[in-house]
């Protein structure tokens, strides 16, 4: 069976649980500093952009289409996109607005 020769110690098991816990540790913060901080700070950016428009802002939607706003809800915007034509999206459709020049 196994022996310890005299004057040496067994691996504490604390030594092996500290080896094994810090790289989590240490990899936990890699991923929250790399990805999930920039995110939640993206995802707070966009949403106060769609709490802040307002009627008359120019917008552009997730599919491409160019508009100004005429009508706000909580969950919809009433675009025009030209003389004519009204269009109903969802609040959550903008991906930006347009800064005039």
């Amino acid at each position: 069976m196994f022996q310890l020769a005299e004057g040496t110690a067994a691996p504490s098991s604390s030594g092996q649980l500290l080896s094994f816990i810090v790289p989590l540790i240490i990899m936990f913060a890699v991923f929250y500093f790399l990805l999930i901080r920039p995110q939640k700070k993206k995802q707070n950016t966009r949403n106060n952009m769609l709490n802040a428009l307002q009627k008359g802002d120019k917008i552009v939607t997730i599919g491409g289409l160019h508009g100004t706003i005429l009508e706000l809800t909580d969950d919809t915007v009433v675009l025009r996109v030209n003389d004519v034509t009204k269009l109903t999206f969802e609040r959550s459709a903008i991906s930006h607005q347009v800064k005039e020049s």
